[in-house]
């Protein structure tokens, strides 16, 4: 207290809260320490300062500041381990020795702050401060990652045209790839034919070498011959179907590229150096050039 002056929390008053609090710190003389680690501390601090705003908020005179400064430390030397009873007698005391400090109404304001404050909370305040607190802190170093450095502008596109292209690629995709289904269809009915003809051919030879009459071998055979040609008729008709349907399907693709080829949005205009203006120009004046001599001739 002894480095308190009027001076002092005015100054502390004209500071940022963060700042004004570290120097609200020097001008007590307490030893720096972790906000984090030291809630306790920091509590008292904060109370210490607050009741300061409180007070310049009320009018009263830089002297009487440090007077409630000094108030608020006292007040919270006495009271802790006290029950609220004697938390409010207490209260009750020092407002007495301090009447000579203030007037009536700022006596008054006082004790209202205090009572809406410090014993309206004062259960909170004694767990915090009487009691010791196990701090469980866990530290954690976190690796930040910058962005990637990018492209230069020049390497840059109109984002108009950006999509028109990623909308033409996709397009191209699925053509691809309708493309290709096909071809994938065409062997995977190529080898379930092959498949559906052995196991045809092979359930009839059991039958055909145990009917060794001719009548019945023709019959046998002209049914082999009759099932194989409708699983290649089967086969056929589903790749069919499934070309003119890819068919329709590329059509449709290429009629959307050809609307998007269309509807294109134009490209940047380029940028007119001095260069180019000289070239520009340069016809122009091979044109007048070219009638002045004209004249000249006549």
């Amino acid at each position: 207290m002894a480095l308190l002056t009027p001076q002092g929390v005015k100054e502390v008053f004209q500071f940022q809260k963060p700042q004004g609090r570290e120097h609200l710190r020097r001008l007590l003389n307490w030893e720096e320490f972790d906000e984090l680690r030291d809630a306790r501390r920091s509590i008292l601090l904060d109370t210490v300062y607050d009741s300061i705003i409180f007070a310049v908020g009320k009018g009263f005179p830089w002297v009487e500041v440090v007077q409630v400064v000094k108030f608020t430390e006292e007040l919270l030397k006495e009271t802790k381990g006290c029950s609220i009873t004697e938390a409010v007698t207490v209260l009750g005391n020092k407002l007495r020795d301090y009447q000579k400090q203030f007037n009536v109404t700022h006596l008054l304001a006082l004790c209202d702050y205090f009572h809406n404050t410090f014993i309206r909370h004062y259960r909170l305040y004694q767990y915090v401060l009487s009691q010791e607190q196990e701090v469980n802190l866990t530290v954690a170093h976190v690796q930040m990652c910058a962005p990637p450095q990018p492209l230069p502008l020049t390497e840059g596109m109109d984002r108009d045209v950006w999509r028109h292209e990623q909308q033409m690629a996709e397009l191209s995709t699925a053509e691809v790839q309708k493309r290709t289904n096909v071809l994938l269809l065409k062997e995977t009915l190529s080898l379930e034919q092959a498949h559906m003809l052995q196991k045809a051919f092979g359930g009839e030879e059991a039958p055909v070498q145990l009917q060794p009459r001719p009548t019945l071998r023709r019959e046998a055979l002209e049914r082999l011959v009759s099932e194989a040609i409708h699983i290649q008729i089967a086969c056929l008709q589903e790749l069919l179907q499934y070309e003119i349907q890819a068919a329709f399907d590329i059509l449709d693709l290429r009629l959307q590229k050809k609307t998007l080829s269309l509807g294109a949005p134009p490209p940047p205009l380029p940028c007119i150096t001095s260069g180019q203006v000289a070239v520009e120009e340069s016809p122009k004046a091979s044109k007048s050039n070219k009638g002045k001599k004209g004249k000249a001739k006549k």
